[in-house]
């Protein structure tokens, strides 16, 4: 492992810890001794991404966080809320059990979850991920927010885009062993 600070690749392990999804490793170089941390994480399978024009490529969860840094830049948020949206968004597209994801829905995550946490970090994403072309259609957007209005669709119609959300991950369930006589009635 190389020390940041000073770039050495001589490091010592003084503490692991398991972290959730990985572990958290405390690490002392051995020639500025200065202290840092590293996560360790189970890369399970690549993860494809495609993009409105076609194209494919994998998915970064760098690209995810600063995508989400940036929008959130200077606004008062919790620590941590960024790497819990990624960690959140991360953990539903593994666990869609697709090889490929449409970048749209990945956006569209993205926007569901800032809408939550603050709504002018929301604003700045949609401004880029919507790519608005006038300012009012920018204008549409933040009344939209203002004032969020519920899309009703008739109970007999169907969606178009039912297709297009990712579904839910198969629930496992525990088989039941059946009671002995001895135990009682089930």
């Amino acid at each position: 492992m190389q020390c940041p600070f000073c770039t050495n690749e001589n490091t010592k392990v003084i503490d692991s810890r398991d972290a959730g999804d990985g572990i958290r490793r405390r690490r002392e170089c051995l020639r500025c001794g200065l202290r840092f941390t590293t996560y360790e994480r189970v890369q399970t399978r690549a993860l494809q991404i495609v993009k409105r024009d076609g194209r494919r490529e994998d998915f970064i969860r760098e690209k995810l966080w600063a995508s989400l840094t940036k929008a959130c830049a200077k606004r008062p948020l919790p620590v941590g809320s960024i790497e819990k949206v990624v960690e959140d968004i991360e953990g539903q597209l593994s666990n869609v059990g697709r090889a490929e994801i449409p970048s749209r829905i990945i956006g569209e995550m993205v926007m569901d979850r800032l809408k939550n946490l603050d709504r002018v970090a929301y604003i700045r994403f949609a401004s880029v991920y919507r790519d608005f072309r006038d300012i009012e259609s920018f204008r549409e957007e933040v009344d939209a927010l203002l004032e969020p209005r519920p899309a009703e669709v008739p109970s007999n119609q169907l969606s178009f885009l039912e297709d297009e959300t990712l579904p839910s991950p198969p629930r496992r369930r525990r088989g039941r062993r059946p009671k002995t006589p001895q135990e009682g009635p089930a």
